[in-house]
């Protein structure tokens, strides 16, 4: 005899984030309204079963927001309103997480299909976040990056049976999640305001969709109206080709002319994977005038570490970035996918174009817009399973962009100034104030044979690790970092985020790094946080996959956080104490004088 949960009609269109915790003898579908701490709970297990009517009632009147639901949650909810038992749930829950095959294909062998119209548009107003999020990583992972209140992993061991006791704990982990979920969704409301905007101008639901997925189908929907057909690529493995001379580049430096010629006699061949492979002939590091440069197959990068420049009074130091570098060589040189044909470009281009005007005119909105499927396309036509791929085209465009970017550097070091980086669409240099009339006209010429357009951004020191982690600061005091030493965001996991403040007000004012560190109340700049494969062990306490720590001075170097797999030390973590639950408060035994420390050698590794 089941006893029917109470049932509770919640309010038409409301948001409610929701997740889903199955058991082979329990099954749980919770739902908190954003904005509220109401919830709406559907369970199923001996003696319980949840309110069908009730559950079908709100996916189809309210707003849902999911991690992972459109592959994951949506089938589970459909197979409880279908009528599986707990056994049969549990079945489909494994096969969905177990399986390498897609959600709807393992569905579809049990009859379970998310409820679509007859145009396919799905019945449910249904938002997920794991493809808009940044970064591709877990749920816990955001929390940390977004420094959750409480992380925490299953509870329970996914194969265990869940005891009458054990449904509070999971229904309690199971909220935990859905206050992470509504905190990722918070954070991503500009994202989603996008997506929602440009669902409504082009009539496709793209609420769930990343970059590159936005791009492919708002480039197909404007294709298909120039009657260009979208086909499935082709397999290019195995294949070469080589680079096409565009006619603007030139040298007039014996090493600079060789790397040319290197580049033009080079063979592409396409790898397993659909990707390029770099030839080894342009492998080699190129030496000119004291800097060091090497083609990639993403872009050139210069080979500089324990760097840092200083401009004085009689310098400027400014870094020249190519705007929309990759976009505007597509339309200098007229490429286009092979598979697509010319049409490709009148559309491409129509984009660009509308995106300027948006810009021009201050639209911002249109403007977001376009810049996302402008800057996502490119990197589709690296991928061997969209319609965009064409790896002549982007070996074209790289090479292009790395050989434009070559030139400037003969010629900003021709002028007497010096370049000190150089990285992918930027070149950063120190000049002369003497020479800095020369330089200008040394850029405005390059433009002109390029067709390429160069923004400048001055600083008054710039400080590296490497090209991709330095600290640039700004003649206004202003800090921009990268790599390493970025501020945080939902791209990067947490690293001792006051470190990094203690090097910008060190670097930008000259205010000592103990002063910034022993001043520092907000207990989350002490953290990392770290994915830990197989999961985590602090003493006897498991902690999860994804875990966040900070130093102890009560705790010795054999006190770490260890790999449950197999006890080795968990990178950096000697030391170090969980702090799953965040405190109010930086504890007592936070060691600040290891932050100092820690901080004192990253001077080190800029050469200070």
């Amino acid at each position: 005899m089941f006893i029917r949960q109470m049932k509770r009609i919640p309010l038409i269109m409301a948001i409610l984030v929701l997740d889903i915790e199955c058991y082979a003898n329990y099954w749980l579908a919770l739902f908190k309204e954003v904005g509220s701490e109401q919830t709406h709970s559907f369970e199923l297990y001996d003696g319980c079963e949840p309110d069908l009517p009730a559950l079908s009632h709100l996916m189809r009147n309210n707003t849902t927001i999911s991690f992972n639901g459109n592959h994951y949650d949506l089938y589970m909810i459909e197979a409880a309103l279908q009528g599986f038992d707990n056994q049969q749930l549990k079945d489909l829950s494994d096969d969905i997480i177990l399986s390498d095959k897609p959600s709807w294909m393992i569905g579809k062998k049990v009859d379970v299909e998310i409820p679509r119209d007859a145009y396919g548009k799905l019945r449910w107003n249904h938002v997920d976040l794991i493809d808009v999020a940044p970064g591709k990583a877990s749920l816990k992972i955001y929390g940390g990056r977004l420094n959750a209140p409480k992380m925490q992993d299953l509870p329970i061991q996914p194969d265990a049976t869940i005891s009458p006791e054990q449904r509070k704990q999971l229904w309690t982990y199971c909220l935990n999640d859905l206050e992470t979920t509504e905190l990722l969704y918070r954070s991503l409301g500009k994202d989603i305001k996008l997506r929602v905007d440009m669902s409504k101008q082009y009539g496709v639901d793209l609420r769930s969709k990343g970059g590159a997925q936005i791009a492919k189908a708002v480039l197909q929907s404007e294709l298909q109206k120039e009657g260009v057909v979208t086909k499935k690529p082709r397999s290019r493995v195995g294949e070469t080709f080589k680079y096409q001379d565009p006619g603007f580049i030139e040298f007039t430096s014996p090493v600079l002319q060789d790397a040319f010629a290197r580049v033009k006699g080079a063979t592409f061949k396409v790898r397993q994977n659909g990707q390029v492979q770099l030839p080894e002939s342009l492998d080699e590091a190129i030496v000119f005038k004291g800097g060091k440069y090497k083609f990639g197959i993403g872009g050139l990068h210069s080979q500089e570490k324990k760097q840092n420049v200083i401009c004085d009074d009689n310098h400027i130091l400014a870094e020249r970035d190519v705007a929309s570098m990759y976009p505007n060589i597509i339309l200098v040189q007229g490429l286009y996918p092979k598979t697509l044909g010319p049409k490709f470009l009148d559309v491409y281009k129509s984009i660009v174009d509308r995106r300027l005007i948006a810009k021009s005119k201050g639209d911002k909105s249109t403007s977001d817009q376009l810049k996302l499927v402008i800057n996502s396309s490119f990197g589709l036509t690296g991928s061997k399973y969209a319609y965009l791929y064409s790896p002549e085209l982007m070996i074209q465009v790289t090479i292009t962009g790395q050989l434009a970017l070559l030139m400037l550097i003969e010629r900003t070091e021709a002028v007497g100034a010096k370049v000190v980086s150089a990285n992918t669409d930027g070149v950063v240099s120190l000049c002369p104030k003497s020479q800095y009339a020369a330089l200008e006209e040394v850029c405005f010429d390059w433009e002109m044979q390029t067709g390429l357009e160069l923004e400048e951004t001055r600083y008054s020191g710039l400080y590296s690790r490497d090209v991709n982690s330095y600290v640039a600061v700004k003649p206004d005091g202003s800090v921009k970092g990268k790599g390493a030493f970025a501020a945080p965001n939902l791209m990067k996991n947490p690293q001792f985020v006051v470190i990094n403040e203690a090097l910008y007000a060190y670097l930008s004012k000259g205010t000592p790094i103990a002063e910034t560190i022993n001043a520092c109340s907000d207990v989350t700049k002490f953290l990392m946080v770290r994915n830990v494969t197989g999961g985590a062990v602090w003493k006897d306490e498991y902690l999860g996959k994804a875990v966040r720590f900070y130093y102890s001075k009560e705790l010795g170097g054999d006190d770490c956080i260890r790999y449950a797999k197999n006890g080795n030390k968990v990178p950096m973590s000697d030391a170090a104490k969980p702090m799953m639950q965040l405190a109010d408060t930086v504890p007592a035994d936070m060691d600040r004088q290891r932050y100092i420390q820690m901080a004192r050698e990253c001077l080190k590794d800029f050469g200070l």
